[in-house]
């Protein structure tokens, strides 16, 4: 801490990874900086699906393979398309690391270590209940207990970002902008979990879901393998939940009994249930990210990519490049918004934001197109594999003749025009 009490070069507010990849390169540039965690303990309120990317985590932490409590490195990616009963999983397989899963109280935990080791200023257990501003400027933070004061203030409070809405550098969130996310960690000895899904070693696989519960819904499912334990879960954005009246506990009971689900995860125990939101409203839903003395990084920022399941390596590099640019404000003893606005040119040379914008326009597709694209075509998949499987007598040319019949006279040809319609609508924005 400087001289002046309760005065610091940068606050960060929030332990995630945002936070923590923020603060940890700000202290290994030697400044002074405090980061303000309301959990026990960082990851005590932390929730993902379960996976962190091994080139983003290594620009925080290059030697976390061999130092951090990982889990499993990942060597499958299964996409599974789910019916009422049936499914048609399409399956990729690679060594090589490109993510591991982790348990976040474990994960987050070490990270903070690692970042107090740096000379990051960690408190626990303690809420921010509002920004200090004066004559335009953020200049701290107030607490339950106290005010902290600092030349910059680095918002990583997730994706409810109350402290951003106050300072009006975002709105409300509309309910088709944002996912609940609720999952279950179901305790399974190591040697079973090898068995069913084909794994050796600290291997680890993936499995995304589509359908099922959640067919004609924005809603998606997701399995991941630890190292004695299951990782299963679901998303729906609120406005569908709202809407059907759904419980999203119901909608991960239905995905735990599905017929293609039960089978890797029968005769586990339940260890944990969490509960979490997640950004969903993409690149035109990104805020403001940046004013006079203040910054926002992670999901706070809105910074996920919901089509790759990406959101932890893009709330690390935004808390990196965050970092970066409060050591140059610092060095300038200039935090005016014309500086501090270097943070989102960084992040548009970056990958985050170039993702962000190659799929732009995907989630207003999805939502005018949802019973076509998750309901209506993933039957179909099925249909399809149920008719090229089936042996019952019946000459193959008669099964494939009323099965593309069927495309036209189910669906109809008007909206089978609006669907390729919104299709090449879509790559056109993504591959140009």
């Amino acid at each position: 801490m400087s001289v002046r009490e309760n005065k610091t070069d940068v606050i960060v507010v929030g332990a995630g990874p945002a936070g923590i990849s923020c603060a940890i390169t700000l202290a290994r540039a030697g400044k002074e900086v405090v980061l303000i965690e309301r959990g026990m303990f960082a990851g005590s309120k932390n929730m993902f699906g379960g996976a962190i990317y091994t080139s983003a985590v290594k620009e925080i932490f290059p030697n976390f393979e061999t130092e951090a409590p990982l889990e499993r490195r990942t060597i499958e990616h299964n996409f599974a398309i789910l019916g009422e009963n049936d499914s048609t999983t399409i399956t990729y397989r690679k060594d090589y690391n490109v993510s591991y899963s982790v348990i976040r109280g474990k994960f987050d935990r070490w990270c903070a270590q690692e970042a107090k080791k740096a000379g990051v200023y960690l408190v626990d257990e303690t809420v921010v209940r509002g920004l200090i501003k004066e004559d335009d400027k953020i200049i701290g933070v107030k607490t339950e207990l106290e005010e902290y004061y600092a030349d910059i203030v680095v918002l990583a409070d997730g994706v409810n970002s109350l402290l951003a809405k106050e300072i009006g550098l975002r709105k409300d969130i509309d309910t088709k902008d944002v996912a609940l996310s609720v999952k279950e960690v179901i305790k399974l000895d190591k040697e079973t979990i090898n068995q069913r899904y084909g794994l050796k070693d600290n291997q680890g696989a993936i499995v995304e879901i589509f359908g099922g519960p959640m067919l004609g819904m924005l809603g998606l499912g997701f399995m991941y393998t630890n190292v004695d334990s299951v990782t299963i879960g679901l998303g729906i954005t609120l406005n569908e939940l709202v809407e059907n009246n759904y419980r999203p506990f119901e909608l991960l009971d239905k995905l735990k009994q599905h017929p293609s689900v039960a089978p890797f995860i029968e005769g586990g125990t339940l260890k944990e249930y969490s509960a979490h939101l997640i950004p969903e409203g993409g690149y035109k839903k990104i805020p403001q990210l940046c004013d006079n003395g203040v910054m926002i990084v992670g999901d706070a920022g809105m910074l996920v990519n919901n089509l790759h399941w990406e959101g932890t390596n893009l709330a690390m590099i935004s808390g990196k490049l965050a970092g970066e640019t409060a050591i140059d404000a610092l060095n300038k003893k200039d935090f005016s918004k014309k500086t501090l606005s270097a943070y989102e040119k960084k992040l548009k040379k970056s990958f985050v934001m170039k993702d962000m914008y190659t799929y732009r326009d995907l989630m207003d597709v999805m939502h005018i197109r949802k019973k076509a694209f998750l309901s209506y075509y993933m039957k179909k998949i099925n249909a399809f594999f149920e008719m090229f499987t089936s042996v019952d007598g019946v000459p193959k040319k008669e099964h494939y003749q009323k099965f593309i019949k069927s495309i036209f006279t189910d669906r109809g040809i008007v909206e089978l025009f609006k669907d390729a319609w919104a299709i090449v609508k879509l790559l056109w924005s993504i591959l140009l």
